[in-house]
């Protein structure tokens, strides 16, 4: 396989005509459009190259159906949509332009909310000294520099593969992108380029560890100063077994959310402190009201809105500090969390809905009730799963299942119950569900 790796200059260049072919379509400060395309090179110079000219790129995960996506394009209403590679590639084919020396937004990146209905996380058009301390901040955290090879090996459309990404450009560094997760092509991709950061979720590293014991492969990690893993729950063997294999120097762990970042945690303090997600990030301060809910002060670069949706945006605001609804607690600095939001199934890295799930599956002919829960799982940490009543096959829930939603959100399994078990309130007791 080959391996393209891309320098900080070739992408300048090709940002700055980015910045020009979008310009040529009509764009305008502020304004949005859609990607859903695979993780590549060019990907990724062009939401760089739109940002540093103030346009806001919109990723979407490529997998989504086209149920699912219409209803998010109806509600961001993007200036057009990219979905063919083509089209993307010829981008850099445009006039140059100038561009800013930093982003001027952050991308517009899709989360799911409680209700299940997709919301977007918009930042708006920054202020050059905002703009500054949004990338500072991540470079003084990770320490990117000219000299960093960032390998992606995560989809695109997540913001932290994405953030690990243009930062190193932006420091000078080099990136090269893996369109797909493969263990096997990760160790080749590996040898060959030496990267020296890379973000991944612990989906990945399970599947690279299972992979290096059935093949007896040995993986010489020697290259990497930073290995950072987030996006779901990390089983401790696993874990520990990523601090043997590139160094307890070099793993960190961190949490947050789409809407923003939370903590940062070296291997070392997590070891001294088993079950931390760390201490707040800098300029963060991070507190649990009198239920467990985590609230995280942020600085002004970090604030955000949901996208048309003021509603939502107060709920997740107290004065500077915002919550993504998760439970947990702050011991001598340290942040535990609990819970994570209500009924969110995390599989893979992937957060999923029940709610989502349910609406999707609800048309179909014969069902009279479902509720979606999820169950532990060794290798994505959790599966989706159903109950449903009604005289519906199983086939036709599948069916209803890949024709609207992306692949982490199906059914793994499904069980037919004469009758849910619900609360006096009529809340599914999902605890009770096989």
């Amino acid at each position: 396989m080959t391996h393209t790796v891309l320098h900080a200059g070739a992408s300048a260049a090709d940002q700055s005509r980015i910045a020009g072919s979008l310009a040529q379509r009509g764009l305008r400060t502020g304004d949005r459009f859609a990607l859903s395309l695979p993780g590549s090179t060019t990907y990724l110079s062009v939401v760089l190259g739109a940002l540093r000219a103030g346009f806001v790129p919109v990723p979407l995960d490529p997998r989504l159906t086209a149920y699912e996506r219409d209803r998010i394009l109806a509600d961001i209403s993007p200036a057009f949509l990219i979905d063919d590679q083509d089209e993307l590639e010829s981008l850099a084919r445009g006039p140059a332009a100038e561009l800013a020396d930093l982003p001027l937004a952050r991308p517009m990146h899709m989360t799911s909310g409680t209700t299940g209905r997709p919301k977007g996380v918009w930042s708006g058009i920054l202020s050059p000294e905002h703009a500054a301390a949004l990338v500072a901040e991540e470079r003084e955290l990770w320490g990117f520099t000219e000299s960093d090879v960032n390998l992606v090996v995560s989809p695109m459309y997540h913001s932290a593969p994405l953030r690990f990404a243009m930062v190193t450009l932006l420091a000078g560094g080099s990136v090269a992108v893996m369109d797909h997760f493969d263990p096997g092509e990760l160790v080749e991709t590996i040898e060959a380029i030496r990267p020296t950061t890379m973000f991944c979720v612990p989906a990945h590293l399970q599947r690279l560890f299972t992979w290096l014991d059935e093949s007896g492969r040995f993986l010489d990690a020697s290259s990497f100063r930073l290995v950072a893993h987030a996006g779901a729950p990390c089983p401790d063997p696993i874990r520990l077994r990523t601090h043997a294999t590139f160094g307890v120097d070099v793993v960190w762990e961190f949490y947050g959310s789409t809407e923003g970042q939370f903590t940062a945690c070296p291997a070392a303090e997590w070891r001294a402190h088993p079950g931390t997600l760390g201490r707040a990030r800098p300029g963060r301060v991070i507190t649990a009201d009198d239920i467990g809910l985590l609230w995280c002060e942020v600085p002004p670069h970090a604030r955000f809105e949901y996208w048309n949706d003021p509603v939502k945006t107060a709920r997740a605001w107290k004065g500077s500090a915002f919550t993504v609804g998760d439970l947990g607690r702050v011991e001598d600095g340290y942040v535990y969390l609990d819970s994570r939001r209500e009924d969110l199934i995390i599989t893979g890295g992937v957060n999923v809905y029940p709610a989502e799930v349910e609406a999707a599956l609800a048309g179909a002919t014969g069902l009279i009730d479902i509720a979606v829960f999820g169950r532990p799982d060794e290798q994505w940490g959790q599966r989706v799963c159903a109950a449903y009543v009604g005289d519906v096959s199983i086939e036709e829930l599948r069916a209803l299942a890949e024709e609207r939603l992306a692949p982490p959100k199906r059914p793994k399994a499904y069980q037919r119950f004469d009758a849910l078990p619900r609360t006096a309130t009529g809340k599914v007791r999902r605890t009770e569900l096989p």
